[in-house]
């Protein structure tokens, strides 16, 4: 089989997305607009996926204005498979391609393992494990058909490797190490076709949704903040700004040998 070597770009060339297209699902808000936000920042055309439409619009809006590129808002529910398909149909069409697919959305629910029902426990492996899979399928058959290549970023958390405590999330954790499992394998199917898959895991990060939570909770809110950032190394919690390298990295060219890896962004939680 030919050897075939990348581009020996000079290394700020290699960061650039210009002429890229990239979805980023769960994109309306919190890490997943931080992530779209530094690959529009970098040159890329951006597609936010998310349910959640109006903020969705905001976000593409605000995009275009401040980086200077063409974005576009769809509301889809991506554990639907029938409209991952179709979605991505009309994205491929609306941008005349796709080049980067970044997996943000997920959902949680905090609890104990003995009182989940079987409808919450589907629901979260529904939208978590099944909604990447669709969608990097759908991602991947149309890079294949492109013939460029491509890259494709699963979100997954340090929950794929430790249990968190004080609170519990058992099918959560599962389906974050699912993600991570599920990239390894598809990074290995899609080599051939030029398609890195990586995984981004980050851990606890100060984002709205988070100080939502924490701030409905009181005093206890408070605790398990203190809680957090007192086992971390770095005694704080993420800013969502400190995903953007990550992520940009993993799309470049500058990452052109990295496939079937994770990146822990953590503040060094998972070290103890």
């Amino acid at each position: 089989m030919e050897q075939l070597s990348a581009k020996n770009l000079n290394v700020v060339e290699g960061f650039s997305l210009k002429g890229k297209v990239a979805a980023v699902t769960g994109g309306a808000r919190g890490l997943g607009f931080e992530m779209m936000r530094a690959l529009a920042e970098s040159g890329a055309e951006v597609a936010c996926i998310d349910l959640l439409d109006e903020m969705g619009q905001q976000a593409v809006t605000q995009i275009e204005k401040e980086c200077g590129v063409k974005a576009s808002s769809w509301s889809c529910d991506v554990s639907n498979d029938e409209e991952v398909t179709l979605l991505f149909d009309e994205i491929v069409q609306r941008h005349g391609g796709l080049d980067i697919l970044v997996t943000a959305a997920g959902i949680n629910k905090i609890g104990n393992a003995i009182d989940y029902t079987a409808a919450d426990f589907r629901k979260i492996f529904d939208v978590n494990v099944s909604g990447t899979f669709f969608c990097a399928q759908q991602a991947a058959k149309h890079m294949m058909k492109a013939g460029k290549g491509g890259s494709i970023i699963t979100v997954a958390s340090m929950s794929a490797t430790i249990t968190n405590t004080p609170q519990s999330h058992a099918p959560y954790n599962a389906t974050k190490a699912a993600v991570k499992q599920l990239t390894r394998s598809l990074a290995c199917e899609w080599a051939s076709h030029k398609i890195r898959v990586t995984t981004i895991s980050p851990g606890y990060f100060d984002t709205a949704m988070n100080q939502t939570i924490l701030g409905q909770q009181g005093e206890q809110g408070v605790a398990l903040r203190k809680f957090w950032e007192g086992h971390c190394p770095q005694k704080r919690l993420g800013q969502p700004h400190e995903l953007k390298g990550v992520v940009v990295f993993l799309a470049s060219e500058n990452a052109s040998f990295v496939t079937g890896s994770e990146i822990i962004v953590d503040g060094g939680y998972t070290l103890w």
